[in-house]
């Protein structure tokens, strides 16, 4: 009898097995940044284990960055909706520039399918800054306001918006820096050509030996930044930071993009990504296509109201 049970089983396990979601052909991956950034690091990342999970295929990442990621996302709908073609997509970029109305794209244009993690914000300074604390750092800002330099990933992104709220937070004036990524930013900043940078903790984990954190935007401290505190314990209560996700072009059919929901979920449900992730400071989320509207629903809405408190879109 137990015999039979578990061939039984086998019969039941074998067809799930065999609907593993690998891709037919090559997917093609578009980035909306520059190679040496968060998101790029973030696809090297899946290429490695998607390639070990479907071996049969390879992931071709393309860039096409500019304008922030605009470029890219006003271009998105273009590609074919094979199922083959994914774009990198994040939040609240994809909600702020939109708001702003400099770019050739509305959100709704923007057809996400799986968010699979967050970056939390970090404040970061070069190692040769004089600037030891975040308490340092206030208040040289507040000694000479708007001659602070801080960089950033692009316009009214989440890096702008971070630091129009360290400015709000703590009452002071500094000037934001746009780069065209965070590849660019990481050379700006480690050659001390600015004063710091309002970035993530991916950015500072992955430069610990050339830059110092001050800050992080999380609930608890991050067990790879143990001396850098949050800003809750500054007196902030901030916790934020960005998502990064995949999107495709509105002609790709839903069973397509379920498939890819469900490809990227598998990603990240393996034990190599989770270790990846952790290294690199990306806390993990699984958003797949089941929850997408709700998800967005959600994450418009709180970035519209931010984009408000920002002024975006009053010019």
């Amino acid at each position: 009898m137990k015999q039979l049970i578990a061939s039984l089983s086998l019969a039941l396990l074998a067809p799930l097995a065999l609907a593993q979601p690998c891709p037919e052909k090559n997917l093609l991956y578009w980035q909306a940044f520059p190679p040496g950034g968060e998101s790029d690091l973030s696809a090297r990342h899946q290429q490695v284990v998607l390639k070990k999970k479907c071996a049969a295929v390879d992931t071709i990442i393309q860039y096409k960055a500019g304008a922030g990621g605009a470029l890219m996302w006003s271009q998105m709908n273009q590609l074919p909706g094979d199922g083959l073609n994914v774009v990198g997509v994040n939040l609240p970029h994809i909600v702020f520039q939109p708001i702003e109305g400099q770019v050739q794209y509305k959100t709704a244009d923007v057809t996400p399918v799986f968010w699979f993690h967050f970056t939390p914000d970090a404040l970061v300074v070069p190692e040769a800054s004089p600037y030891k604390t975040f308490a340092d750092f206030i208040a040289a800002a507040k000694k000479d306001p708007g001659k602070m330099s801080l960089g950033g990933s692009g316009l009214n992104s989440a890096n702008h918006a971070s630091h129009e709220r360290l400015n709000a937070a703590f009452g002071i004036k500094s000037t934001y820096v746009p780069y065209k990524g965070t590849g660019d930013m990481a050379l700006a900043v480690v050659g001390n050509q600015i004063d710091g940078a309002v970035t993530y903790t991916a950015f500072a984990i992955n430069n610990k030996t050339k830059t110092r954190a001050l800050a992080v935007a999380m609930e608890k401290r991050h067990p790879l930044l143990p001396d850098v505190p949050t800003f809750r314990e500054l007196g902030v209560d901030w916790v934020d930071g960005a998502y990064r996700g995949i999107g495709v072009p509105k002609s790709t059919p839903p069973e397509a993009r379920k498939k890819l929901s469900d490809m990227w979920a598998m990603l990240n449900n393996d034990p190599e990504m989770r270790e990846l992730a952790a290294k690199s400071g990306f806390e993990l989320v699984n958003v797949g296509v089941e929850q997408m509207d709700g998800f967005m629903k959600d994450k418009t809405r709180l970035y519209t109201e931010g984009a408000q408190r920002l002024g975006l879109g009053k010019k």
